[in-house]
């Protein structure tokens, strides 16, 4: 499924350094928290999805070597995070939806600190 076919589809450039970055947002029009119709696991699932369309628009910056591990956090925590926890306020988690959110979190992580390496075996 390419990205223009989803409804609700914006594009941004945000120019980082000298890297120009297109973030796609997908879906935020379609939020309701009053509508019967979004449970809150498809809240999650839209959201996710918008995450890994913003995640897969840095990911060239987050596996960079030329960037510090704070700037990959900010741009973490500016950038991703917020199109994630976009209507978080009016979620009732269940423990599946909290383990998606957490390994959304980890993948986005591993990407910024790479692979853990054990000292003694290197």
């Amino acid at each position: 499924m390419s990205l223009c076919s989803y409804p609700h589809t914006e594009y941004h450039h945000v120019c980082l350094l000298r890297y120009r970055i297109q973030i796609v947002l997908i879906g935020f029009l379609s939020f309701n928290p009053f509508s019967d119709k979004n449970s809150i696991a498809e809240e999650v699932k839209s959201s996710l999805r918008s995450g890994n369309a913003c995640h897969h628009s840095v990911q060239n910056l987050l596996s960079s070597r030329l960037l510090s591990k704070n700037l990959k956090i900010k741009i973490y925590r500016t950038i991703i995070l917020p199109v994630v926890l976009y209507g978080c306020e009016a979620w009732s988690l269940i423990l599946r939806e909290e383990r998606k959110l957490r390994v959304f979190e980890n993948m986005v992580l591993r990407r910024i600190f790479g692979p853990r390496r054990d000292e003694v075996t290197g």
